[in-house]
């Protein structure tokens, strides 16, 4: 086999630093979820941020929360997700395909068991909220993104590290405010699923790089 290895989709420079932001985050989800199971109202740090129950975002930012938050339904997403897939593999970069498919999809998997554990809830019973699972799958498609982008690109780890935080964090609160604004979840939903997306897609890209990484010295062994 000749050619070059495909570039890692977590950068080798980026590995300590993303690795003690997942841990961080792991534990306030931990946290969260610890301090509100079995809740069915907001707590005082919501109460703090907003009311959420309440209509407090009205036209025309209303319709702006309308749009962001089908961006997170199963149709958005899918229509996301394949578009960036498809254009992986025009580019001839299965692993980074792998990756988006993996990063999205354990993270989105994550929210939904935490949801069944926790068994916070918002307008009834039937509505679990912790994490909010708009805001996590959000998160993880910037930090998905980011993360190819700057294993192309020749900045330094401080300058990769600041993009990737700021992607992530940026489509996290504008995901999250969405899901506040239209009363679909109390803030520390939007908190909880920002930080189960920054638990997990460096975990999976990890794992990945390590997969395709094995398969690939496989190969080369047996062409010997």
């Amino acid at each position: 086999m000749t050619g070059r290895p495909a570039p890692a989709v977590l950068p080798p420079s980026l590995r300590a630093w993303l690795g003690l932001i997942a841990t961080l985050a792991a534990v306030v989800v931990v946290v969260l979820g610890v301090l509100y199971a079995g809740h069915d109202e907001s707590g005082t740090v919501d109460s703090w941020i907003v009311q959420p129950t309440a209509d407090s975002v009205r036209p025309p930012w209303r319709h702006v929360a309308v749009v962001v938050d089908f961006l997170g339904e199963p149709a958005g997403a899918a229509a996301l997700v394949g578009a960036i897939v498809v254009g992986c593999l025009l580019l001839r970069r299965a692993r980074a395909a792998v990756f988006v498919v993996a990063g999205v999809g354990v993270t989105v998997g994550a929210t939904r068991l935490l949801k069944s554990l926790v068994g916070r809830t918002i307008h009834g019973e039937s509505n679990l909220s912790y994490p909010s699972g708009h805001t996590a799958f959000a998160t993880a498609l910037a930090l998905v993104m980011t993360l190819l982008a700057t294993g192309r690109i020749g900045a330094g780890r401080a300058a990769r590290t600041v993009l990737v935080l700021s992607a992530a964090l940026v489509a996290g609160a504008v995901m999250g405010w969405a899901e506040v604004a239209l009363g679909a979840h109390y803030p520390t939903d939007a908190l909880g699923g920002w930080c189960t997306a920054m638990a997990v897609v460096p975990a999976t890209a990890w794992m990945v790089d390590r997969a395709a990484d094995s398969r690939a010295d496989a190969g080369r062994r047996e062409w010997r």
